[in-house]
């Protein structure tokens, strides 16, 4: 068995790349994936605290994650694929659609 201790500290992990996967790049698919990095480490500590406390409320929370990332990822891959047809490129700093 693994200790609780180590798979939150990989979650923690995970989450911190993620973390610095939205701050550092420039590319939106790099930071698009760090989110969803930064989603499924949170997916990986609730299922950690539902095992480790014997309830069902973790994995729960886990479908509803899942279902937002899923929602996420269509909303998000296509507000992409729509900007890099008129902008034609994925730099972050050329998405000024929304200043006035």
């Amino acid at each position: 068995m693994i200790p609780v201790e180590h798979i939150l500290l990989l979650s923690a992990l995970l989450f911190t790349v993620g973390v610095l996967g939205v701050v550092l790049r420039r590319n939106v698919i790099v930071i698009f994936m760090s989110i969803e990095l930064m989603l499924n480490a949170v997916n990986l500590s609730f299922v950690t605290f539902s095992r480790s406390l014997d309830s069902m409320s973790g994995v729960v929370f886990i479908f509803f994650i899942i279902v937002v990332a899923a929602a996420e990822a269509v909303v998000g891959l296509a507000i992409i694929l729509s900007i890099y047809r008129t902008r034609n490129s994925l730099d972050i700093e050329e998405f000024n659609l929304l200043k006035w």
